[in-house]
């Protein structure tokens, strides 16, 4: 140890933007540090334990140190006060291990050239880890520069944690829902954060280095066997550190952080989360707690809309995802058919209530499902029914309730699916059911919703409607015959219409519309006149009928 004399250099700061700003260094990260590098420094026993937080540097000469620490600090000896006897070094190196210093270092110049075997093998019998130095330290220095670094780190910390409770505060202000909490909280700690409710169910989870499956699979029994705790805390099995959310009293979830290496013991897990982790996870508790109290959805809810518009929209990274995250919603993913269902109330301002209705009398039924508004209008339903299971006695009740509740309301329903990944294709079936539904008209017989059987040449003209070739095509065949009808005030369409209906049953047409057989036979040459065609020609007949078609729904969209 060399004598501060005045006249040594000032104190090595080079390190103070280094890797550990933001956190005490630890003993590996001082040990690199110049000024203790230039002793040649050695790590003679604990070489796992080099990555202990240094909390501060103590010189001492005395035969009993561990009186005057705290735990924590790297202890600077020239060896000068140790005992002679083996017992007496067990019992120094004891004190310091109890205290929980992080490191001994022992300077090899004056009293030892080599570590004596007595303090080695107390050391390594207590994980204390031992550094020699070869060459003469200047341990005034030594502590100067640590401790700037360590202050250093501890104020950079504080402004970290100030800027963690600045970006929540921000977030509450502007009235954040829970995932952009959760969303926020995975961004500043780097770690995957979960939303889970009271029975384990995940309900939001935003991934940091991992994915959806890799964070979600097994969840509600890897979740069970982690306990939960009044405040926040790392335990289970897996290392998570836990937080619960809740108000009053009242518990409503917790939300839980992952440690970055999966798999991680919990003993590596209080390593791997900082305190800087536990303010990031306290803060993302209490803005959820408000996110809870300003917002009327309930969570469950808002994760179900929220993992249903991802299925139907096939948002996920891959079908991996996709099964653990409906997973662990509840949803079983293997062994199960699947059935998607729209039901559409046809108003922006619909109530809530179909949708909660709907959700209890699955629950009810046992039927597990998820069911959640895709748009403004539209309620989702996604069902999970077993392989022997027959859906349509399902979909049945469910129609019969939304009716119940919304008059007038369409129920559509996609082909059944085995496998998860292709439920958007269920979907899209089922809007393209919905799109063909002709306000009015009756439902189909025995059934209180419509499938894709339904869609016949009306429903499919009525689902083209917005198309302008289809509006182009019914002006170009039928423009002439309506212009006449208006200038002269005759209803050529009408016998038209009549005469496509019959398929061309000249008889049959007078009779429906009150006609003599000779009136329907000239008004049929006024309209192959004008229109310039055969009504004897069966294509030409079949195009005129497809035009008469799109003609009345395009009507009945403009009256409805």
């Amino acid at each position: 140890m060399s004598d501060n004399d005045g006249t040594s250099r000032p104190p090595d700061t080079g390190a103070l933007d280094s890797p550990t700003t933001g956190r005490p260094p630890t003993v590996a990260d001082v040990l690199a540090l110049p000024v203790l590098a230039a002793g040649q420094p050695q790590v003679v026993t604990g070489v796992t334990h080099l990555d202990r937080p240094v909390r501060w540097v103590h010189i001492t000469e005395l035969t009993d140190p561990a009186s005057f620490l705290k735990g924590g600090e790297l202890v600077l000896t020239t060896g000068m006060p140790l005992p002679e006897d083996a017992a007496g070094v067990r019992r120094y190196v004891d004190e310091l291990a109890d205290i929980g210093a992080a490191a001994l270092v022992i300077e090899l110049v004056r009293r030892y050239h080599r570590p004596p075997d007595p303090l080695v093998h107390a050391c390594r019998a207590r994980d204390l880890p031992l550094i020699t130095l070869a060459k003469d330290v200047n341990f005034l220095e030594v502590t100067q520069v640590v401790h700037a670094l360590i202050l250093g780190s501890q104020a950079d910390a504080m402004r970290r944690t100030q800027r963690i409770h600045e970006a929540f505060t921000a977030l509450t202000l502007r009235g954040a829902g829970p995932k952009d909490v959760v969303r926020a909280a995975a961004e500043m700690s780097g770690h995957t954060l979960v939303l889970e409710n009271l029975v384990h169910q995940a309900l939001i989870c935003e991934p940091s280095a991992s994915t959806l499956e890799e964070a979600l699979t097994g969840w509600e029994q890897r979740s069970r066997k982690t306990p939960s705790r009044d405040h926040t805390e790392v335990c289970g099995p897996e290392g998570w550190l836990v937080a619960p959310v809740e108000y009053q009293g009242e518990r409503w979830g917790r939300v839980t952080m992952l440690p970055a290496p999966s798999g991680a013991s919990v003993s590596e897990a209080s390593t791997t989360f900082g305190p800087e982790d536990v303010t990031v996870l306290e803060r993302t508790a209490m803005a959820l707690t408000i996110a809870r109290l300003i917002h009327s959805t309930p969570w469950e809810r808002t994760a179900h809309r929220s993992a249903l518009r991802d299925l139907a929209e096939q948002r996920h990274r891959s079908p991996e995802d996709a099964r653990a995250r409906c997973a662990a919603l509840g949803l079983p993913t293997e062994g199960s058919d699947f059935v998607a269902l729209l039901v559409d109330v046809r108003s922006e301002n619909a109530r809530a209530e179909p949708e909660i209705r709907l959700s209890q009398e699955l629950r009810t039924a046992g039927i597990p499902a998820l069911v959640g508004q895709l748009a403004p209008g539209r309620l989702g339903i996604l069902l999970a029914l077993r392989s022997s299971q027959p859906w349509r006695p399902t979909v049945e009740r469910l129609s019969d309730t939304a009716l119940g509740l919304v008059p007038g309301a369409v129920v559509s329903v996609g082909s059944e699916v085995t496998d998860l990944a292709d439920t958007a294709r269920s979907f899209r079936e089922a809007a393209r059911v919905a799109e063909a539904a002709v306000p009015g008209e009756p439902l189909p017989e025995g059934r209180s919703f419509y499938e894709l059987s339904d869609i016949g040449l009306r429903r499919l003209l009525y689902a083209l409607r917005e198309d302008t070739r289809v509006q182009d095509y019914a002006e170009r065949q039928l423009g002439r015959l309506l212009d006449h009808d208006t200038r002269h005030g005759t209803d050529l369409l009408t016998t038209l219409r009549h005469y496509l209906d019959v398929a061309g049953n000249k008889t049959t047409a007078a009779r429906r519309g009150n006609l003599s057989r000779e009136t329907v036979y000239q008004r049929l040459r006024t309209i192959e006149r004008l229109l310039a065609c055969d009504l004897e020609s069966g294509e030409q007949r079949t195009e005129l009928h497809v035009a008469v078609t799109a003609l009345d729904v395009l009507r009945a969209a403009d009256s409805s």
